[in-house]
């Protein structure tokens, strides 16, 4: 895979507000404009609320675990540096690319739904017919859109993480614009008893929307992935991940509510973006649907800048301890940014839109177990940190002084990750279709030969990194000679 020897200068440019926005507009995306009918028909208004808290306290505690680290340890590549810290480099490697792999997912969801929402508002961009996929017809035009996006978004990033930074603030106070003027909608011209049945489905209903929070609320962890590039307090960092999250839940119980109230759910089964054509047929004009829709443009752009960063990090800490090739550790000379790791992502998501709209499905499914499968493992080296290193400085340490608390906070972690794994299993509510098995099993197979490659007896700990890229020389040394 070739040695790393890139030396870290990633630019401190990141204020609070920044990060923030930055942690925020990575988790809500787009979700919200396609999805929220399907949540109220299958949990009622306070069911699919309801969902959204148990979720947003599981996110809670994992990201407090996360907080915790991000303190002790603020570097590029977040998990990369705990896992290594924690486990065995291999078990490392794993849960890393656990979490790249629900990075690409979601940036090539946002490659394939940046093009289905603008033609909600512009049906002509429906144009060349090439191909069809799981009868979704692929056009031309409407491809070139999202490919063109992702030339667009990977060259803001390449060009430095303010200038990135400076468009996710600019975007996210658009979405937060909109967000008001819903809320104001649903106070003067919503109508409460559309919100009812409060509760359907039951149980089932809950966990019909709580398996897709892990999809929902993945970018909290982008911040840890920047951390080296945070011109703050390593304690600060570590709260912005948890005050990110908690925003983010209070962003789609807004919308849950909103939403409700504005047309009875059982209306909303035949629309195409249910928020946006709700909030047009509540206003009486199609003007503030297609502002809706601007927002979730805007939300997607803000998920899709966060996840090129944040991905981008971790594949650049990969590279750079010798787990991937070195081609991947190379920094931008002046802007220092990973320019290889933005351009292999930026591939992906310009390829992306050529496979139509079914790709939507199949990228959510397949890219959400592996994203819970690295909270399990962070949950879990959290724990082993606390036992192995209780001295390790901490600047944020939940539970302050109280151990116990703390160890609470991440036996909870493990056990609510390793409940939200099990719904995707055979005979519960996530199982998933083949296609995104398929796609699920190939990428974590990739890894796995990565994995192989890397040399055993590597003893985990602060020196680990160095310790591993010594011992992939000394294996490079008796290979060549």
């Amino acid at each position: 895979m070739g040695e790393a020897t890139t030396e870290r200068r990633f630019i401190k440019s990141l204020g609070s507000l920044e990060t923030f926005f930055l942690g925020f507009g990575a988790m809500i995306g787009f979700g919200w404009i396609v999805l929220t009918g399907d949540w109220l028909n299958s949990a009622g208004t306070f069911g699919a609320v309801t969902a959204f808290v148990i979720g947003a306290i599981i996110m809670a505690l994992v990201g407090l675990v996360y907080s915790e680290l991000v303190s002790a340890m603020p570097l590029a590549g977040g998990e990369h540096n705990y896992l290594l810290r924690g486990f065995d480099p291999r078990l490392a490697l794993l849960g890393s690319w656990g979490i790249v792999g629900g990075y690409i997912t979601v940036v090539a969801f946002e490659a394939v739904a940046i093009p289905r929402t603008v033609a909600y508002i512009f049906p002509q961009v429906h144009q060349i017919p090439l191909w069809t996929i799981a009868d979704s017809q692929v056009h031309l035009t409407w491809a070139l859109i999202g490919s063109g996006t992702a030339v667009l978004l990977t060259w803001l990033n390449i060009r430095g993480i303010k200038p990135a930074s400076l468009f996710q603030t600019s975007v996210i106070i658009f979405v937060v614009v909109v967000a008001v003027v819903m809320l104001a909608a649903a106070i003067f011209g919503g109508e409460p008893s559309h919100a009812e049945p409060l509760f359907t489905g039951g149980g089932a209903g809950i966990i019909a929307v709580l398996v897709m929070v892990p999809f929902l609320f993945v970018g909290f962890d982008v911040i840890p992935q920047s951390a080296e590039e945070v011109n703050l307090p390593a304690r600060k960092i570590g709260r912005l991940v948890v005050v990110s999250v908690l925003a983010a839940a209070a962003f789609y119980i807004l919308i849950v509510l909103t939403t409700s109230v504005a047309l009875p759910a059982t209306e909303m089964g035949d629309f195409d973006l249910a928020t946006a054509d709700a909030m047009a047929v509540l206003m009486g004009s199609q003007f503030w649907g297609n502002l809706v829709v601007a927002g979730g443009l805007a939300g997607l752009l803000t998920s899709w800048n966060a996840f090129l960063i944040g991905a981008s990090r971790l594949i650049w800490a990969m590279a750079n301890s010798g787990m991937l090739p070195a081609w991947f550790a190379v920094l931008h000379r002046r802007n220092g940014t990973p320019v290889n790791a933005l351009l292999f992502i930026g591939g992906i998501s310009v390829i992306a839109p050529f496979f139509g709209e079914v790709m939507l499905v199949w990228l959510v499914d397949s890219g959400s177990p592996s994203i819970v499968i690295t909270y399990l493992l962070v949950a879990l080296v959290f724990l082993v940190l606390r036992r192995r290193e209780p001295d390790m400085p901490r600047p944020m340490k939940v539970g302050s002084g109280s151990q116990a608390a703390g160890t609470a906070v991440g036996v909870a972690a493990v056990a609510s990750s390793a409940l939200m794994l099990i719904l995707y299993l055979p005979g519960m509510p996530a199982f998933l279709e083949p296609q995104p098995w398929i796609m699920f099993g190939l990428w974590w197979l990739l890894g796995i030969t990565f994995m192989l490659r890397l040399p055993g007896g590597v003893t985990p700990g602060p020196r680990a990194e160095e310790d591993l890229l010594a011992a992939l020389a000394a294996r490079r040394r008796r290979r060549s000679g």
